[in-house]
Order: structure tokens, then sequence, then C-alpha cells
């Protein structure tokens, strides 16, 4: 027997396992009531908030990944569960959740059952633990296929959850991962065992849950491009695009890629972002950065999620010793200008429009060439500009006044829900288009009621149309 059919065996036997204990764990969660379910829910979130756990781990992620920096990476693991336990506090997902007196129609929560979480390694905890957290609240039970990179990552991270559960008598194996390292195999074989797919990272995955035949929500790639408009309180715009960009050496899809700047402010925010941390590079330091950035087309992994000063110290870059960020002016947009796409590294694409017209048809350019349907961000005080945006380009998100990676999965200053997985609808072939939230992972059963009834006729939709179209009908909508 070849050695790939023994290792097939191998996986289908280690998912085979691993799916009939999560059958049993959900069977048994099912039937416990809302405030247990929110015990268990509350319990995970200490695993991950106490402080001396999110330290060792968010540590643990920076050496085991190499990337991002474990500072940032306590304050994500943080502030993204507060913000979570924040949406789902008083969320009823157990029994009636809705009546709608008015139609008859009373709404019933049930768990999607079993869920398998895809997930990436520039966020090994924070990602798996607002996945497990969506999925225990609609009372489900949970596997992770983390990536490679972030797999030791996970087990430590599933320790400790675990010791949490324990204290407070949750059925097993409600969340579970793989004994073994993680491999193409076992995650195909999961996502073909289970009742519904989540999928954060690579296009791949992204691919494989589609054709896996169970329903997947895969969400879309980012490459955040913001307008910086003349009306813009200009030093605040660079501080938060300052502080958005550097945060955990820009691992986030929602990290600021490109910025538009309108014509008449262009050197005044350069200038700002100069004393501010930022570098600019020159034309010959911007050709060599591309060259090493990029291998084959594809970013250099050994560069990427790593600080402004790794970088430029790895390809001996003349750049200030306190450089945050390294800015490279761009004109051209597309596969011959690399630099107008995703870079997850401190780099800051600059442009310059000449006016805010100008700069829309730009950022829908560059949309088109990478990052469609995720979201824009607009520095302005003009409503209409915003409105516009809304209406002609193709996103989910439009982000305003904010620091893009704090605001687009959620924050405390604005009302979308957080979470670490962007949907991009459509235009990414993504099923949602929205932020990936509690809601995904419930069944819902409608009672529908008998209610008092008004049979429709002719006339009440018709009659203003044949009176402009076709009046010799009018008598026959009686």
């Amino acid at each position: 027997m070849k050695q790939k059919d023994i290792n097939q065996i191998t996986s289908k036997s280690e998912v085979k396992k691993i799916v009939k204990k999560a059958r049993i764990a959900q069977g048994l969660f099912e039937k416990l009531n809302q405030q247990k379910v929110d015990e268990i829910v509350t319990a995970v979130a200490w695993a991950i908030c106490k402080p001396s756990n999110n330290e060792k781990i968010s540590k643990l992620a920076v050496k085991e990944t190499g990337l991002g920096n474990s500072k940032d990476k306590i304050i994500k693991n943080r502030r993204k569960t507060l913000g979570l336990l924040r949406d789902l506090k008083n969320v009823k997902t157990v029994g009636v959740i809705k009546k709608d007196k008015k139609n008859g129609i009373i709404e019933i929560a049930k768990p999607v059952g079993i869920v398998a979480a895809i997930t990436p390694s520039t966020n090994p905890a924070a990602t798996p633990i607002n996945n497990i957290i969506n999925a225990l609240k609609g009372r489900n039970s949970i596997v992770v296929s983390p990536s490679p990179a972030g797999f030791n990552v996970f087990k430590n991270l599933l320790k400790l959850i675990n010791h949490e559960l324990n204290k407070i008598n949750a059925p097993k194996n409600l969340i579970q991962t793989f004994d073994t390292e993680v491999t193409k195999e076992l995650t195909n074989d999961l996502m073909r065992s289970v009742d519904l797919v989540i999928v954060t990272g690579s296009l791949n995955n992204v691919t494989e849950a589609s054709i896996s035949g169970t329903k997947s929500i895969g969400v879309g790639q980012g490459n955040v491009t913001s307008i910086v408009d003349e009306t813009a309180d200009l030093k605040q715009t660079v501080n938060k695009i300052k502080s958005s960009k550097i945060f955990d050496n820009a691992t986030s899809c929602s990290s600021e890629n490109n910025l538009i700047i309108t014509k008449n402010v262009y050197k005044k925010v350069i200038n700002l972002f100069l004393k501010n941390g930022a570098y600019l590079l020159d034309k010959n330091q911007k050709n060599f950065l591309h060259k090493k950035l990029w291998l084959n087309g594809k970013l250099n992994r050994k560069l990427i999620a790593k600080s402004a000063t790794f970088i430029a110290s790895e390809l001996n870059l003349n750049v200030s010793k306190d450089a945050k960020i390294l800015m490279v002016e761009e004109s051209g947009v597309g596969s011959k200008f690399l630099f107008s796409g995703e870079k997850l590294s401190p780099i800051l694409t600059v442009y310059k429009a000449r006016n805010f017209s100008e700069a829309k048809k730009l950022a829908h350019k560059i949309l088109n060439y990478q990052g469609i349907g995720h979201s824009i961000g607009i520095h302005t005080k003009v409503d209409e500009r915003v409105m516009e945006l809304g209406l002609d380009l193709p996103v989910c998100r439009v982000i305003v006044n904010q620091a893009h990676t704090f605001a687009t999965g959620g924050s405390f200053t604005n009302g979308l829900p957080f979470s670490l997985s962007m949907g991009c609808g459509t235009w990414q072939k993504n099923t949602i288009d929205n932020n990936l939230n509690y809601e995904h992972f419930l069944n819902i059963t409608r009672i529908a009621n008998l209610i008092p009834g008004k049979e429709a006729t002719l006339k009440d939709y018709f009659k203003d149309y044949c009176k402009n179209n076709d009046p010799n009908e009018l008598k026959n909508l009686d």
C-alpha cells in the first residue's frame, strides 16, 4: 500500500473518532438551559482573558508563528473577546427567541450541530476563541483545525479552556482538535464530516470548504484602502492610521494597505506621518523592497507580520532606527504594481488624487484588483462623501473617521459585531456580507399561527400601473 493511501486511511479514522465524540457532546449540550450555556461561554472567554493565560498564549503565538508581537496580541485577545461578550450579553439562543404577534410567527433557536473552524496562523488564539464562543452560544460542539504554524498554540489554549470547563462540569469534548499535526487530508476529511464549516484564512481552504459538500462560510481577502480628504482632522487621522497600521505588525486583514490623499493636503499628511514615526522610501529603496517583499508573485513569508525596523534591517535599508511605518508612493494599480495589494506588514502605499472624485475612482480600481467586497475607510467631515462611497463602491463596510484595524471587526465605538472574520459578499464568492457572528451558528424553527387575513386583489397592486400604462384594463381589476 502506498504511503498516500495509508495517510488517507489514518486521516479518516482520526476524523471519525473526533466527530463521534463531538456528536455525543453536542447531544448533551443541546439539552442545557440558557443559564448553563452562558456559563460555559463565560468559562471559555475567561480561559483567554485571564491575564496570565493571555500573556502565555500571546508570547507562544509569536514564538511559534513568527508573526506579530505579543504585546498587541494580548490586547487583541482581550478586546475581541470582551467585545464578543458584549454582543452576546442577554441574547437568547435557547428555546423561543422571538414572538411576532402581528404576523403570528414564533422563532425557536436550534443548534447547527458540529462546527469545523479552519483558523489562520496570523491569529492563532483570537480567531479560534471567537469561533468557539459563537458556536457554543448556539449549543454546538466545535472542532478547530488550526494552521500548522499555530497548532501548538491552539493545543495549549485548548488545555486552558478545558481546565475552566471542567470546573463547571461542562460536557466533555465540546471543543476538540487533532491529536497529530494538522494536514490537508485531515482538514478536508473534517470539513466533509461536520454540519457547518467556518473558514478564516487562505483562499485554498475557502475553496476546499465550498466543494466539501458541507454548508460553509468563508470570508474574503482584505486590501483596505482609506481616503483622506481636505476636510479631515489631519492630526487625528494620521494618529489613527498609524496606530491601526502598526498594530500586531499589520497581521489583520483590516489593516490599511493603501492611502489615497487629496492633492491639496497631500504634503501635510505625508509630513505628519514623517513626524510620527513613518519613513518614506526613495525610488531605489522602493524598487529593492518590491523585489524582496514578493517572491514569484507571492508575499515573502520571512518579511510579513514583522516590524518596520526588522524589515529594514533584514534588507539593509538605510532608514531611521525609530521607523514604525515604511511608506511608498505609487500611482499605478494591478499586478504590475504589487504595492497596490495586500502586504501584511507595516508598509503603507500612498496615492495622490486631484480631488475626492478621483480618489473614489482610484479606490474602486484598487478594489477591483484586490480586496473587493471587504471594506473601505474614509476620513472626512462631508457626510455626502461617506454616503457616495456606500452607494457606489463594491464593499460590505464603509469605516468613517476610525482606525480601520480596530473598527472593521467591531468596536466599542461602532455597532458592527465583534469578529475576526469579515464576509465580503458575492464579490468574493462569500456566503455572508457581514461580520461573522452568533446568528450564523443557529438554525431557526418558525411556527406560523393563523392570523386574520385580507385577500389581495388585482386593484391593490395594479391600479396605478394600469392607469398609466394600460387604462383599458382598469375595469377588469374589480
